[in-house]
């Protein structure tokens, strides 16, 4: 074995133990890289000298599922490599990437309300829509500085062996131990996490925003003795329910029907009172990759055929809204823009996290490392 290729398997088996990709994931990227898969061996450098491009997404079973749906084509039809970075591209990620003056990140996947805050900053390169086609999104999700690609929910995953018929109906029910016993699992960035505090507490859903962040900490703070973990990535979240840590825990839907697959159908996951969100590419500010190849890249990820693909593979609902018509009736139920889904959903306001996140996350991250 060339060092290389050992030196890069030593570096999966790091991001294994940390939880940043699954053991499946490990055990198919390790067998790419024995049998020599060339793009598995080239280090983010590598691919800004031969203007590649590099994809940041929140890893796990996205990082196969990217490359599947997106990358591999997108390197057939141009020629230009594509590697998938399953780092997780936070707020600060990104602002640090920026701020370090060479950049080795292209496109991140990143919520709307950070690409509206980091690109009035001047981080992140304005959409060109004479590239990206604005008619091949749902109306209303396309911005200045990112472009939605699908959609995705925050939504309550149990262990229903635990409860049995006893399902939750809903975030009071997360946050009720002695009805449903064992210990939960919140997200480490906070959104969602306040607004199922405040559903807890009894706030109408037509009533939360703006959030009350005071009664929502005061919430949170009072249940940090049931929280067992607080996730910061897609793997996580799979992990600390799948190895049983949790009974409950609020997770990203796209992560929730795999669990749900992995566990056999022993963890299951409601869409009541779900938070529904845009998922989003952006392109960082004097990328390395290159503007132009950069928006092509979001162009190519518009094909109703490629987002089905993301669909059966990560459960990510739809941006282009025809794709809809291709989703089979029995999948339906995975598909967080669903008609019969949505109705049970509440959208997060994009407008005032892009406002008041960056605060809102500081005294959440005070509360939960206390």
């Amino acid at each position: 074995m060339s060092d290389t290729k050992k030196q890069t398997i030593e570096s999966l088996a790091e991001r294994t133990k940390r939880g940043e990709i699954s053991r499946r994931q490990f055990a198919q990227l390790a067998g790419l890289v024995l049998a020599g898969t060339p793009l598995l061996l080239r280090s983010s450098g590598a691919y800004a000298e031969t203007k590649g491009l590099v994809l940041v997404n929140w890893g796990g079973d996205a990082i196969t599922a990217y490359d599947a749906a997106y990358g591999q084509a997108f390197t057939k039809d141009t020629g230009i490599p594509v590697k998938m970075d399953g780092s997780g591209p936070t707020e600060g990620a990104i602002a640090a990437q920026f701020k370090s003056g060479a950049p080795t990140w292209d496109l991140v996947d990143v919520d709307p309300f950070s690409a509206i805050t980091l690109g009035g900053q001047g981080m992140l390169e304005a959409i060109d829509y004479k590239i990206v086609d604005k008619s091949k999104m749902r109306p209303g999700f396309g911005w200045e500085y990112a472009a939605s690609t699908y959609f995705f929910s925050y939504v309550i995953a149990y262990d229903s062996q635990k409860f049995g018929s006893n399902a939750p109906t809903g975030m009071a029910d997360f946050f009720d131990v002695k009805k449903f016993p064992g210990k939960r699992s919140l997200y480490k960035w906070g959104v969602s996490s306040w607004e199922a505090a405040l559903l807890a507490d009894g706030v109408a859903p037509a009533s939360l925003y703006p959030l009350d962040l005071k009664r929502a900490h005061d919430k949170i703070a009072a249940f940090k003795e049931n929280v067992v973990s607080y996730w910061g990535g897609g793997a996580e979240s799979q992990s600390v329910l799948l190895n049983g840590e949790a009974s409950m825990a609020i997770v990203w839907s796209t992560r929730a029907s795999l669990i749900e697959q992995d566990s056999g159908g022993q963890i299951k996951f409601i869409w009541d009172q779900g938070l529904i969100s845009p998922g989003a590419l952006a392109v960082l500010k004097n990328n390395p990759g290159g503007k132009d190849a950069a928006m092509k890249f979001i162009a190519s990820t518009q094909d109703p055929q490629k987002e089905l693909v993301m669909f059966e593979k990560l459960g990510q609902g739809p941006a282009n809204p025809a794709t809809d018509a291709l989703i089979p009736a029995d999948k339906k139920r995975i598909n967080p823009v669903d008609p019969a889904n949505m109705a049970k959903q509440i959208p997060l306001d994009m407008e005032w996290y892009a406002k008041n996140y960056g605060a809102a996350l500081d005294e959440y991250t005070k509360i939960i490392s206390a």
